[in-house]
């Protein structure tokens, strides 16, 4: 279950309610949500192949700029090499199992097999966005999430995106921390 401050962050984030949501799967640095997992099916059974959903609007701006500077192409590009396409792959068959999981545990029929996972994997980078919320929901899991988080920078230091009452009526304090946690800092 979701929280209300949660789903009032991600609304403001996205500028519309959210649909399907699940859980929060990776907060900024500041504490609001910045992924969120959603369901396989939306409420009205509609396939929604994307589990990982970025929501922050200044990382979606940061990974913007990458996709905008070709970065989507050269990655493709190096798919040619083997062992990037086997790592690729790797986190393609995560994100299936991951979404498939997903929907057992919401008591959803799954998707059919052969539905597209998510940014093009495994044969293509087609949107560093779900890519880089892969990676951010599962630190590890995506290397050209991973690669495309790196290249983008604190996008949370200039404080959180949205103001979203606390409790008291407080919005959230600034972003203390530097960077997100890497995967070697989720063990």
């Amino acid at each position: 279950m979701i929280a209300p401050r949660d789903v009032a962050a991600v609304t403001a984030q996205l500028g519309r309610q959210p649909r399907g949501l699940r859980a929060v799967a990776h907060r900024c640095p500041c504490g609001l949500p910045d992924v969120v997992e959603t369901a396989p099916r939306l409420p009205d059974g509609t396939p929604f192949p994307t589990l990982y959903y970025l929501t922050c609007p200044r990382a979606a701006a940061a990974i913007g700029s990458l996709e905008a500077a070709g970065t989507m192409r050269k990655m493709t590009d190096r798919l040619a090499d083997e062992q990037v396409k086997a790592s690729y792959g790797r986190a393609h068959h995560d994100y299936l199992a991951r979404r498939e999981a997903a929907a057992v545990d919401a008591g959803l029929e799954p998707l059919p097999i052969g539905t597209q996972s998510a940014g093009g994997m495994p044969d293509r980078v087609k949107c560093l966005h779900a890519l880089v919320a892969h990676e951010l929901a599962v630190p590890g899991s995506n290397p050209f999430g991973r690669e495309a988080l790196d290249a983008v920078g604190p996008w949370w230091s200039r404080g959180p995106c949205v103001t979203v009452p606390l409790h008291g009526g407080l919005p959230l304090p600034h972003c203390p921390w530097p960077r997100p946690p890497g995967p070697e800092e989720h063990q």
